[in-house]
């Protein structure tokens, strides 16, 4: 990437994630652009739309439907819309350990950025703990037949515990409730055929997004005939206004995703972006370990979904310490908010990112020593979610 100014830099934060092949991929764009000649907003459906569903469907073991629609909130917001209306229950129980589902009152209303929202629709959220089965099985004791579904990710930074994945599937079930993955980040990154084929689960819905199209924009909500025809006409049951929007189905982004997944067959894609995170992590490691940093800065994740931490001098989290390497990192040519690699980062991209690295902890070591503010220019970064701007 380059900036105003011509300065150039090797970016891993990829659009949120949403970059997995690389920026301005080429056959991704002229894909979209021979479309977008063609048109790309129509009243009726167009064939690309079922091309791209079955193409979906091909890969995702769990997608007997397809429905698409603009960004991940959209769809994981439809998905819980489908599963009180199967249910006839009114409560929707996430994973508290996970930072964010979607942007609708349903879930926004759970953390700390609630104003404008009815407490009469927070209280409908509840939470569970990740990695803990006790906890769901507390919530479905404490609201007995109230729970609609279950939402959350396969995976983030914590590794699910042997067992937990599978026993989380089998108490929803023994409990009436929906199972949906939110497979925006998982999906085309865990596995072709998502986190659920990664650990072999059964999600009644799944949503995606993100990687799906090399970062136009569209997302899917995936999942079984009997709970996506409900959104649907070819029933006799009350109708669910499932998803409504204008450019749901814009075609050039279909073709955008039907290209990215084709390229992901072709190409091998994911065992490329686990072997380029590993070689990242690998490096990183090495840089933490010479410059005697472990317990002060850590690489987290999977390899094709790195992260990284940032502890102050007594090993706690510390946004100081992450702007001092955001800083640090910055002036050496890199953009990383995270550590995510894409098709388009080649072996020396990777060496030149650890050399950089290097000599950011370097500057990060001082400032263990010292006082990061000596170090720090200008504010340090804020959490996102905090009630008021001067938190």
């Amino acid at each position: 990437m380059w900036d105003a100014d011509g300065n150039e830099f090797i970016e891993y934060g990829m659009g949120l994630r949403a970059v997995s092949l690389g920026h301005g991929y080429r056959s991704v764009a002229e894909a979209a652009h021979r479309q977008a000649l063609l048109g790309l907003n129509f009243t009726r459906p167009s064939p690309i739309e079922i091309e791209c569903a079955e193409m979906l469907a091909g890969l995702i073991p769990s997608a007997e439907m397809v429905k698409f629609s603009k960004n991940g909130s959209d769809v994981t917001t439809a998905a819980v819309k489908l599963a009180r209306a199967f249910t006839g229950r009114d409560m929707v129980a996430v994973c508290g350990d996970q930072p964010f589902f979607s942007v609708d009152d349903w879930f926004i209303g759970s953390t700390p950025l609630s104003a404008g929202i009815p407490q009469a629709t927070r209280d409908l959220t509840v939470k569970f703990r990740y990695n803990d089965l006790a906890s769901l099985e507390g919530l479905f004791e404490q609201y007995p037949g109230r729970i609609s579904c279950v939402i959350l990710e396969a995976e983030t930074t914590v590794v699910p515990s042997p067992g937990f994945l599978q026993g989380l599937q089998e108490v929803m079930r023994r409990n009436g409730a929906i199972f949906i993955l939110d497979e925006m980040i998982t999906g085309f990154r865990w596995h072709l055929g998502g986190a659920q084929s990664f650990y072999g689960l059964k999600p009644d819905l799944s949503t995606f997004g993100k990687a799906i199209s090399n970062g136009f924009a569209l997302s899917a909500l995936v999942g079984g005939r009997d709970l996506m025809d409900l959104g649907g006409l070819s029933h006799s049951n009350e109708r669910v206004f499932l998803l409504s929007t204008t450019h749901g189905a814009e075609t050039h982004s279909l073709a955008a995703a039907i290209e990215t997944m084709r390229i992901y067959e072709r190409e091998h894609v994911i065992e490329y972006l686990y072997r380029q995170g590993g070689r990242l992590r690998a490096g990183i490691n090495r840089a933490i370990a010479s410059h005697q940093l472990e317990g002060y800065f850590a690489v987290l994740g999977k390899e094709p979904n790195l992260v990284y931490a940032t502890r102050d001098e007594n090993k706690n989290p510390s946004q100081s310490f992450r702007t001092l390497f955001l800083q640090e990192t910055i002036k050496r040519g890199l953009l990383m908010p995270s550590l995510v690699v894409s098709f388009s980062h080649s072996d020396q991209d990777i060496d030149r990112t650890i050399a950089a690295i290097d000599e950011a902890l370097g500057v990060y070591k001082k400032a263990l020593e010292d006082g990061v503010d000596k170090y720090l220019v200008g504010r340090p970064v804020k959490p996102v979610y905090r009630r008021y701007n001067a938190e």
